[in-house]
């Protein structure tokens, strides 16, 4: 009889255990980082515990790969058995964008990026009828973005050890085919349901060029890093 009630007990203790803490399957969010980016352009960022981050590596494209195309081989990274949401970050954005085209996201969010073309500045059509990023060489890729980021974006001096340690890691190779394949994006369409987050002093990808949902005041192309309190608001109000 002991027995018995012992063995009750503890059948009866694990059920209790079981309904007072249930199991809640976490969703999958995929992080996309931009051009001259990876992880850590995320660290300021912060997500409840029903989700579990992941983030996309970026493997170096092949010759002539298009923008559509690399995305289909990053998508290689997700599991599509389970739920998840896509966030990305300028090129992240970009890639982002043409995976909700053939997956299935819960949700699809990007940041100081362009759904489709008619988002991008007028430079890059110069750019697509001049191809001046074509003279760029390894040697001279990353000095060129070391140049120009402070003096388009200037607010990135505020975390300007994190962007010079990220350009630094960066595969020239990987920014050299990048490039190219950015200014031969011809998406001029996009799916209505993605979330678009841009901010008023975006120097690369002018506010006024985009149709946001979101607009951080203040935020500019690097605002995940440099104004991640207002965006981890906006975040929050989302998810």
């Amino acid at each position: 009889m002991k027995v018995l009630t012992f063995i009750t007990s503890i059948i009866l203790c694990a059920s209790a255990a079981v309904f007072a803490h249930p199991v809640i399957e976490q969703t999958n969010i995929y992080l996309l980082a931009g051009q001259g980016a990876d992880e850590r352009l995320f660290k300021n960022l912060t997500f409840s515990e029903e989700y579990c981050v992941n983030y996309i590596e970026y493997t170096i494209p092949t010759y002539e790969e298009s923008l559509q195309e690399y995305a289909v081989t990053l998508s290689q990274q997700i599991d599509k058995t389970k739920p998840f949401i896509l966030i990305g970050v300028s090129l992240g954005g970009m890639l982002a964008t043409e995976m909700t085209d053939f997956l299935e996201p819960e949700k699809t969010i990007i940041m100081a990026s362009a759904k489709n073309t008619n988002e991008l500045p007028r430079t890059f059509n110069f750019q697509k009828k001049v191809p001046l990023y074509k003279l760029a060489g390894k040697r001279n890729v990353k000095w060129g973005a070391r140049f120009l980021q402070p003096i388009v974006e200037p607010d990135r001096r505020k975390e300007s050890d994190t962007y010079k340690a990220m350009l630094e890691d960066k595969d020239p190779e990987f920014l050299l085919r990048t490039i190219p394949m950015i200014m031969k994006w011809e998406r001029t369409t996009n799916n209505e349901d993605i979330i678009h987050i841009h901010g008023t002093k975006d120097h690369t990808i002018p506010y006024k060029n985009v149709h946001c949902d979101y607009t951080i005041e203040g935020g500019s192309h690097m605002m995940t890093l440099t104004q991640s309190e207002k965006v981890n608001k906006v975040l929050a109000s989302i998810l």
